[in-house]
Parts: C-alpha cells; sequence; structure tokens
C-alpha cells in the first residue's frame, strides 16, 4: 500500500509538473491590434499607421516564453496628412529610398531572449528584419488581459534606409531625418 501510495503521489507530481511548465500559443487579432509609427525630422514630425499581418504570443503558465510577428509594409499610411501631401509620403515610404514594400512586403520580429523586469513587464530582445536584414532590438513589453503593449525606437539606418539621415549626408541641413523612428505596439489576442 505505500509503494502504491509512492507511485501515486510521484504521478501527480508529474503530470502537475507537465502542466506547469506546459506552452500556449495565443494568436493575436490582427483586426483589434494597432501599430503606429513617428517618424521626426528637424522640422518637425509625421505620424501614422501600419498593419500587422499575423502575429502570436507564447506563454509558459501566465509568463511570456515567445512571440512572432509578421507586419504588412504595403500597409504604411500616414495619418497627419491630407491629399497630395499625404500621397506622396506614403508613396515615398513604400518606395526603394524607405522600405522598399514591393521588394520586401513584409517585415519580421521573432523573440528571442525574455527578461521578467515584474509581475507583467518583461525585457525583450528579438530579432527584426526589415527589407531582408535582421539585426537585434531590445524594448519592454507590459503584458495585461489580452493585450500587450510595447514601443521600440528603430535605426533605420541599419536596415539599409538612409535617406535624409545625417549620419549619412552631414550637409543636408534642416532637411535631415532622424536615424531613428519610434513603433507603438497595442496588441489584442
Amino acid at each position: 500500500m505505500k509503494q502504491l501510495k509512492s507511485i501515486v503521489l510521484a504521478l501527480v507530481v508529474a503530470l502537475g509538473t507537465m502542466t506547469a511548465s506546459a506552452q500556449t500559443t495565443k494568436k493575436v487579432d490582427v483586426a483589434k491590434s494597432k501599430l503606429t509609427w513617428v517618424g521626426k525630422k528637424v522640422t518637425g514630425q509625421h505620424d501614422g499607421t501600419i498593419t500587422l499581418k499575423e502575429g502570436a504570443l507564447v506563454f509558459k503558465g501566465k509568463k511570456i516564453a515567445g512571440g512572432n510577428f509578421t507586419v504588412d509594409m504595403t500597409t504604411i499610411n500616414s495619418t497627419d496628412l491630407e491629399g497630395k501631401g499625404k500621397e506622396k509620403l506614403d508613396g515615398h515610404l513604400k518606395a526603394d529610398d524607405f522600405f522598399g514594400v514591393e521588394k520586401f512586403p513584409t517585415s519580421k520580429l521573432v523573440f528571442k531572449t525574455i527578461g521578467t523586469k515584474s509581475n507583467n513587464t518583461y525585457a525583450i530582445t528579438a530579432d527584426l528584419t526589415i527589407k531582408d536584414i535582421t539585426h537585434p532590438i531590445t524594448f519592454d513589453l507590459v503584458v495585461g488581459k489580452n493585450v500587450a503593449t510595447a514601443k521600440l525606437m528603430i535605426d533605420r539606418t541599419k536596415y539599409d534606409i538612409k535617406y535624409g539621415s545625417k549620419s549619412f549626408f552631414e550637409s543636408i541641413g534642416d532637411k535631415a531625418i532622424n536615424d531613428e523612428f519610434e513603433l507603438n505596439v497595442n496588441l489584442a489576442y
């Protein structure tokens, strides 16, 4: 009888361990998620949206264990302009000078390492691929109930987007565009 109790106890512990370490993948609801960007220049800034094509967050219990996302670069949209100015900026952002969306219609982000900063905040290091060029990026991810948010600062010059960069064109003066742009991410899952 003692041996049977030991076997049952071992099974309960083993099953509990398996359940606690099980991973759950939660698909991101792309229709409810929102990605906004801000690009700054010496004389002002532009802002807009871009659409998530697909994505998923991986949980181990209640903690983030992974994530991967694909952005539809063809959906780059400025929201601070109207008419011909908007058409011109959107077209330029989609052109080869910037994101070259005809040749590179998607960008990808894949979590590589995850550190816990607090109960619901994680320090993420991920591989970001834009224009088939991949570099690591770090950011904080804040996770709530069925929602996660992050702010990424992306150095566009690392992805061969040098147009208007003072780092490459010293005499550009007040036409310079900041190398970094901001991407604000609100994920619903």
